[in-house]
């Protein structure tokens, strides 16, 4: 299984690639992190042009069941978050 990229690993990508020292590149990322999920917050959607969008939406409470118990339950209203590739970045991804 691979790993998944850490908000340390692209602190340290940046810091890298870059002349500022990690503290402040650690700032920086966590700044970038705040704003975009204020943005989707806010706006429900985060357009990245060339990457993707993150939409937010209302999911309705739908009737469930409990695997244990098999009783019937009700899980409540609540948002979740999609993420949709931009087509750029799919014929990238899937080398069309």
């Amino acid at each position: 299984m691979n790993r998944a990229l850490t908000k340390a690993d692209i602190v340290e990508a940046v810091y890298e690639k870059s002349e500022r020292n990690r503290a402040e590149v650690k700032n920086i990322v966590e700044s970038l992190l705040e704003l975009m999920k204020q943005a989707i917050k806010k706006d429900h959607a985060l357009l990245i042009s060339g990457f993707g969008k993150f939409e937010a939406y209302d999911k309705k409470a739908r009737k469930g069941r409990n695997p244990q118990t098999d009783e019937a339950i009700t899980l409540p209203p609540r948002k979740v978050v999609v993420f949709r590739l931009s087509r750029k970045f799919r014929v990238e991804l899937n080398g069309e």
